[in-house]
């Protein structure tokens, strides 16, 4: 039986450019932790977006935001 050798794979998109890689476990499991962390950063991210939705000072603020660059926007 022989033995595969399991290295680095990379997934590309029609262009050419690398969008995932495949990784041996060894060195997955050097890396998981920073992928994680980055997942709850994220998450922690998209919570205080949907605070801000219902958040009726920031929504205010938005809409000021919004009218002072109306015209300016307008020239576009």
């Amino acid at each position: 039986m022989s033995q595969a050798v399991l290295a680095r794979q990379f997934i590309r998109d029609a262009m050419g450019q690398p969008v995932a890689v495949l990784l041996p476990i060894g060195e997955y499991a050097l890396v998981r932790p920073l992928l994680e962390s980055r997942e709850q950063e994220l998450a922690g991210k998209v919570r205080e977006m949907e605070l801000a939705a219902k958040d009726p000072l920031f929504l205010a603020d938005l809409r000021a935001t919004m009218a002072a660059f109306e015209v300016a926007d307008s020239e576009w």
